[in-house]
């Protein structure tokens, strides 16, 4: 059985662990190779034809095709590795952090500015449970 990290509790949070790094391997190399011109033109041309030449799951690919970032960090991706796709869409990482949270861009900066998340219900999702 697999021991469960205290900071999985962390609600939204995945953190880039020994177990994602292996889990998101070929993901992250798929990222790193939007580097290149030549791949990131191959990659707009036919994004699943594309895809295919890395052995990813089914579950990554498809978080890839539909921009799921929450998804792509959950299953392994490293926010600095798919934050090359998301300059490939033309996104910046506070773009990406707004559509994370569910917010504008516009809204996301705001917050930030005014110092951020509060805490409250930030912390635990095991605590979060308790409150119901």
């Amino acid at each position: 059985m697999a021991q469960t990290e205290a900071y999985e509790d962390i609600p939204g949070t995945y953190v880039f662990d020994a177990k994602r790094s292996r889990m998101g391997y070929h993901l992250n190399m798929f990222c790193m190779s939007m580097m290149g011109d030549e791949n990131r033109k191959a990659f707009k041309a036919d994004e699943a034809k594309y895809l295919d030449r890395f052995p990813m799951t089914e579950e990554q690919k498809q978080a890839v095709l539909k921009r799921d970032w929450d998804g792509m960090l959950r299953l392994g991706g490293n926010i600095y590795y798919t934050s090359k796709l998301a300059a490939t869409d033309g996104l910046t990482f506070q773009n990406i952090a707004a559509i994370m949270t569910g917010s504008t861009q516009e809204d996301y900066a705001k917050m930030m500015l005014a110092g951020g998340r509060p805490p409250e219900g930030n912390r635990s999702k095991s605590e979060w449970k308790k409150r119901g």
